[in-house]
């Protein structure tokens, strides 16, 4: 990468968070934390507000505004290729999100680069079973109830065909088992359960915000099952 695609990509990344550390930089482009600090200085002299607060790390200063990077074609083909996997792997709102993100991305691509995205798209399939419930539409309101802190009220039914109504605070989402799963604190069991989201047969967002103070990341729920 040479050192204008890199400052390019380092502005980009200080845009996709609210703060960034020189460290996370330097192992995400695999430079010196030295020349993280140079094309820092770099950005600053062609204009970019960049602030740095201790303790957090580096802010662009919130009204800059980046116009669109043209991707590279290997970049703009790995988009491709998890848009392809949405198929399989999510619901119908999910799928219909990342295909209108693939237009766009699309829409920015040089002639010759978007003739090479529309081939690649035609060349990748993905088998879904006839099977598959394809009208579960589940994932977007879980989504936005976990962003948002608001509690989903659920009908589900457990492994042992059993069902139940539950008021859930949503912590995240973990795929194993070749499914989704909710991760949420439970009302009814007073503890943070793991729902399988393919056995959720009703969902809503009912609206109110969480009424738990305190609340596990979802890495500390998960490293509590160990």
């Amino acid at each position: 990468m040479n050192r204008i695609d890199r400052l390019i990509s380092v502005l980009t990344t200080l845009q996709s968070k609210k703060f960034v550390t020189a460290d996370y930089i330097a192992d995400k482009y695999e430079i010196s934390v030295r020349t993280v600090y140079r094309d820092i200085k770099a950005l600053g002299e062609i204009g970019v507000p960049i602030d740095y607060e201790p303790q957090k790390g580096y802010t662009v200063l919130q009204g800059f505004f980046l116009p669109p990077v043209l991707l590279t074609s290997d970049e703009a083909n790995a988009l491709i290729m998890i848009a392809k996997l949405s198929e399989r792997y999510t619901d119908k709102t999910i799928h219909k999100n990342v295909s209108n993100a693939i237009d766009k991305i699309k829409s920015v691509l040089q002639h010759r680069e978007k003739e090479k995205a529309d081939l690649l798209q035609e060349k990748i399939g993905i088998y879904v079973s006839p099977e598959t419930d394809r009208n579960r539409d589940h994932l977007t309101i879980i989504q936005n109830a976990i962003v948002d802190k608001q509690i989903l009220k659920i009908s589900y039914v457990n492994n042992q065909n059993e069902a139940s109504e539950r008021e859930i605070e949503p912590i995240g989402m973990s795929f194993y088992t070749n499914q989704w799963h909710l991760i949420g604190w439970c009302w009814i069991r007073k503890e943070y359960r793991d729902f399988k989201v393919l056995q959720i047969r009703d969902l809503k967002n009912i609206g109110q915000p969480f009424r738990k103070e305190d609340h596990f990341t979802l890495q500390e729920y998960i490293n509590s099952l160990t």
